[in-house]
């Protein structure tokens, strides 16, 4: 019996900043969406030409605040072939939340405060 992971999700608060932020910030794309008949929910995957994972981003219409992510102690990482432009986009973009120069690696947060490693 085998397994592949195929996607994560990220609830969402408002979803076209969020999926305007991924697409910024890392490329990704819609790939498809599932919409509820009664208007309760929707679920956007994103995705990129560079592998199959996808990120799903759910959006629930009753949700009236932002996600409350704890001590936000998970990530997703992001590989780049040219990671001082991503660098340098991401601290333009203002998104960069933690920096480890020792390691060579950083992290960017989403709107809802999801973070993301990028390393080279």
């Amino acid at each position: 019996m085998n397994f592949k992971m195929i996607h994560e999700n990220y609830n969402v608060f408002d979803l076209q900043k969020s999926m305007a932020f991924y697409e910024e910030a890392l490329g990704l794309r819609e790939v498809r969406r599932k919409e509820a008949e009664d208007g309760s929910f929707i679920i956007v995957y994103m995705g990129s030409e560079e592998g199959d994972f996808l990120l799903e981003l759910t959006w629930l219409k009753d949700m009236e605040r932002p996600y409350n992510l704890g001590d936000c102690e998970f990530h997703l990482a992001f590989h780049t072939d040219d990671y001082n432009a991503a660098y340098e986009k991401h601290k333009a973009m203002g998104c960069i939340c933690y920096e480890n120069p020792a390691m060579g690696i950083y992290f960017i947060a989403d709107p809802d405060g999801y973070w993301l490693e990028i390393v080279p």
